[in-house]
């Protein structure tokens, strides 16, 4: 396909010799006690087996939001929280992201914006029954093209992701 690299033409020297590249995870299973559990017990100790998770949700502490809250200065507080994330974004190598929903979460898709934009390779799980976006699409065909032009791969499980990302540690 025109425009379109092979995985291991922008992956693999991240993973040469092995090396565990910087990672940052968008996704919104912080939002959700049920996400929190399988982000934290699952997702996260799964990925750090090949890379060095840049984990946004521990960026800004809880107590922030309630005291930005009594403060009256909630907007302000977001966009810290915005410029933290496109920080932490800019300091990684890669970006993986969780794309499930029946909409996928609108700011997972813009950090994989954003990340594309600076050159990034980004990897994505679609594990969702349900479909989402353009047919013959994971997810919205620009968000999809996004992944897949960085150089990246849109997985259907955290298996599948996991096993490609040993693949590529294997390779380099």
């Amino acid at each position: 396909m025109v425009g379109v690299s092979n995985d291991d033409d922008r992956l693999g020297p991240l993973f040469a010799a092995g090396a565990r590249p910087r990672a940052y995870i968008a996704s919104p299973l912080g939002f959700s006690e049920a996400g929190r559990e399988y982000y934290a017990t699952r997702y996260l100790p799964a990925l750090a087996e090949h890379v060095e998770p840049v984990d946004p949700w521990v960026l800004t502490a809880p107590e922030e939001f309630v005291a930005a809250r009594e403060q009256d200065r909630l907007p302000e507080l977001g966009i810290e929280v915005g410029a933290r994330n496109a920080a932490a974004i800019r300091g990684a190598q890669l970006l993986i992201a969780q794309l499930d929903g029946q909409e996928v979460d609108a700011g997972t898709a813009a950090e994989v914006g954003y990340a594309a934009a600076l050159g990034l390779p980004c990897l994505a799980i679609r594990s969702d029954l349900r479909a989402s976006g353009e047919p013959g699409m994971h997810v919205n065909l620009q968000l999809e093209a996004f992944v897949v032009l960085s150089g990246g791969f849109v997985a259907g499980s955290l298996a599948e992701l996991v096993e490609r990302l040993a693949a590529l540690r294997r390779a380099a």
